[in-house]
């Protein structure tokens, strides 16, 4: 089996002919992925695609949604905690940063996880019903 890295993974899904290092790698990257026998893809890969994608080249949330169900359909291809990355994707669509629903997510076996984000997080964690709870500390004591 081989690990995949962001980049590889990236250069796969985006034609950027604007980039000449892009346009040359691009043709490898397809190659691994079509030559290869059993690729995995680390959880940490996983979240760092999604900033790449977002971040550099400007995807939205459904195309990297997208992006990650092509991906998980690949026979070859396992992506390490395949059911957490899937519920995390949902959330996401939901409006819930992909980061904090995978954070979320992969603490199900937790009583609740613990944040300062209140109003993008906690919020919207709350209003979807998402377990385990999300709590944020608020430094307040009853009198």
């Amino acid at each position: 089996m081989i690990s995949l890295d962001t980049n590889v993974i990236a250069r796969f899904y985006v034609d950027d002919p604007d980039d000449a290092e892009a346009a040359h790698q691009r043709p490898l990257a397809k190659k691994v992925f079509e030559s290869s026998g059993a690729l995995f893809v680390p959880l940490t890969v996983v979240l760092e695609l999604e900033w790449v994608l977002r971040a550099f080249y400007g995807f939205s949330g459904a195309e990297f949604a997208k992006v990650v169900r092509h991906l998980c359909g690949l026979p070859h291809v396992s992506l390490e905690s395949h059911p957490t990355v899937l519920t995390a994707l949902e959330d996401h669509e939901n409006g819930v940063d992909f980061a904090d629903a995978l954070h979320l997510r992969a603490s199900r076996h937790c009583e609740s996880l613990v944040t300062f984000d209140d109003r993008k997080f906690a919020r919207r964690a709350k209003r979807l019903g998402l377990l385990p709870p999300v709590i944020v500390p608020s430094g307040k004591t009853a009198d």
